[in-house]
């Protein structure tokens, strides 16, 4: 089996959500081995910072939290599709004709994946898409925009898919990856009592 890393790095210059310098890492030394015997750093960012999964607190008051994390829904197959023909959003008539299923859970690769810095006319999922994976009952999908949506009033996508408790996942870098089927292995840091937690996720296609 081939494994593809398809997690963003952070680092301090890394992109973030419409280029808010209050969302960008901070990395900070604590302690050297110039002032003692070991080498020690902490890191102040916003959890939605690169590849990151998304509670229903995020957009619904009172919503779920990573309380409710459940780390086996991300070990399992993922259906990866090629968008990156889209200009600006994902609709109904990008994906009605894709094979998508009840429980699958999806990445929608994009333009999004060839950019190092933040657009702001990222690919995004359009709300009538969304409410037709609702509709569907897929599992979960995941983007390689910082957002799964833009510039939609109300935010319907998150909505949409939130209310089904379908799982969104957002930061991905799916740049050298094809379109087809694999082994997804996401490894969420459980941070608890949050509206989003990093995320490591790594694919592997049998060779």
């Amino acid at each position: 089996m081939t494994y593809f890393d398809v997690t963003m790095k952070i680092h301090p210059d890394v992109q973030v959500y419409k280029n808010d310098p209050l969302k960008k890492p901070v990395f900070e030394n604590m302690n050297n081995h110039e002032i003692g015997t070991s080498h020690e750093t902490s890191v102040k960012m916003s959890v939605h910072t690169g590849t990151h999964l998304d509670f229903p607190l995020h957009m619904i008051k009172n919503g779920k939290t990573s309380d409710t994390l459940d780390f086996k829904k991300y070990i399992r197959e993922v259906k990866v599709f090629d968008l990156t023909h889209v200009k600006e959003e994902i609709t109904f008539n990008d994906i009605k004709d894709l094979n998508i299923e009840k429980d699958d859970f999806i990445f929608f690769k994009t333009q999004n994946s060839f950019e190092d810095t933040f657009n702001f006319k990222f690919v995004f999922v359009k709300a009538d898409a969304a409410k037709y994976l609702s509709k569907i009952g897929i599992a979960g999908v995941g983007v390689d925009g910082l957002g799964i949506e833009r510039d939609q009033k109300g935010h319907p996508t998150h909505l949409y898919l939130m209310e089904k408790d379908i799982d969104i996942i957002e930061g991905l870098r799916l740049k050298d990856i094809q379109e087809g089927t694999y082994m997804m292995y996401g490894q969420v840091i459980p941070l608890l009592g949050l509206d989003a937690c990093p995320m490591s996720v790594i694919l592997g296609k049998d060779d």
